[in-house]
């Protein structure tokens, strides 16, 4: 047998906002949390600009873990707001980024000197990617064994559909499942300078994240965590739970094209999109809206529209597409995550959000990508899409709770 799942808490930490509320209505409004970096000094960076968090209380050097927690807590609290959590063995998937190395830490071992405290012992040169997720588990009370995630950028993606097939087949009575990441480092952000992946526009911020876009030069990085509670949906209802929306499939694939690449035609990216359709049971004709992964880099853009193409044929023009990350840039690991919070969100309450600096569309990206405004739009049916790194290809299909 398998159960619907449903999602029925939500919990994020973004440029835009450090909880659902404030993060919906600047996504609303079209608001850009891109900004100068001040995490490090860039100077001799040629990307100098990122969507930096602004937390308010001093932070860990490990940035990912205080964002993975904060929003576990938002969902977790939002999922019990009826007065009880879902019931069962819970468990956590986590899509998290790559370990954190300190230059501090790398110059503090050339010259031979130990960690001062046994406590430092564990994060001494870098951070395990597994801390975040047994974190989470031990201080929250979640006794299966926590699933991590390292698929690049459709890592938060493949965490909540991995945490989806657990619980709709029966092996987990409910999960935590998003993703996390901070690479605004001086190791994180000369990376992909150095592949040429980001930006260079730094003398207006708000401005260099233009997906699709004719004069889009690469993505801006950005840094938070998003968080969702899934559970069947015959116990939220017996619990008598708000329910956001339901998973209603999850697909992914691997065309293995390139390191830092997309498939020229888009293979992967289709697969992992008409696989989560399949897995749904349904045809493309029911898709309303999509939340596209959209990185304003050169090549993925139109390689993402031809793909969306070949999904939806003729009714490619009308499905409205809409690209968070022209608003809070490339969150890695944690962008399907944030991103399919920003898609239930817009499924729930009727809204195709915008995307932002879409002055002059290139002529191979010519959908509707819902340019500058946000649009009233109904929808039963979205899928958010994520597209990483090495050919990892993910994707989400999202039914409204009352579909």
């Amino acid at each position: 047998m398998r159960h619907r799942v449903v999602v029925t808490g939500m919990g994020v930490v973004t440029p835009i906002g450090l909880d659902v509320r404030t993060f919906r209505d600047r996504l609303w409004s079209g608001v850009s949390g891109v900004g100068p970096i001040t995490l490090f000094d860039p100077a001799a960076l040629p990307t100098r600009i990122a969507a930096e968090v602004r937390w308010p209380d001093p932070l860990p050097r490990d940035r990912k873990i205080a964002f993975a927690l904060e929003a576990a807590r938002q969902a977790l609290e939002d999922a019990g707001a009826c007065g009880s959590r879902p019931r069962g063995d819970g468990g956590v998937s986590l899509g998290v980024g790559l370990e954190l190395f300190s230059m501090e830490d790398v110059a503090a071992a050339r010259a031979e000197t130990l960690p001062p405290t046994r406590a430092e012992r564990l994060t001494f040169l870098q951070t395990p990617s597994d801390l975040c997720v047994h974190a989470i588990a031990h201080r929250y009370a979640l006794p299966a064994p926590p699933l991590t995630h390292v698929s690049a950028c459709a890592a938060g993606t493949d965490a909540i559909g991995a945490a989806f097939r657990l619980v709709a087949d029966g092996r987990r009575r409910f999960m935590v499942a998003g993703g996390t990441d901070s690479m605004i480092n001086p190791l994180g952000v000369g990376g992909f300078c150095r592949i040429g992946a980001t930006s260079t526009a730094n003398a207006v911020p708000a401005r260099a994240s233009r997906p699709f876009d004719r004069a889009r030069d690469g993505f801006v990085l950005g840094e938070g965590a998003a968080l969702v509670v899934l559970e069947r949906r015959d116990d939220a209802r017996e619990r008598g739970a708000t329910v956001y929306a339901e998973i209603a499939g999850y697909g992914n694939a691997f065309d293995a094209h390139g390191i830092s690449e997309p498939h020229p035609e888009g293979r992967g990216a289709y697969q992992a999109m008409a696989r989560a359709l399949a897995d749904a049971g349904v045809s493309a004709d029911v898709v309303d809206c999509v939340n596209a992964h959209g990185t304003s880099t050169p090549k993925n853009d139109p390689v993402e529209t031809q793909a969306l193409k070949r999904l939806l044929g003729e009714r490619a023009y009308r499905v409205p597409v809409c690209a968070t990350k022209s608003m809070i840039g490339h969150l890695i690991s944690a962008a399907g995550a944030v991103e399919a919070v920003a898609a239930i969100l817009g499924l729930r309450e009727g809204i195709a959000h915008p995307t932002l600096n879409l002055d002059d569309p290139d002529p191979a990206c010519d959908l509707d990508y819902v340019p500058h405004k946000a649009r009233r739009h109904p929808q039963r049916y979205v899928l958010s899409s994520s597209f990483a790194f090495g050919g990892q290809n993910a994707a989400l299909l999202l039914r409204h709770a009352d579909a």
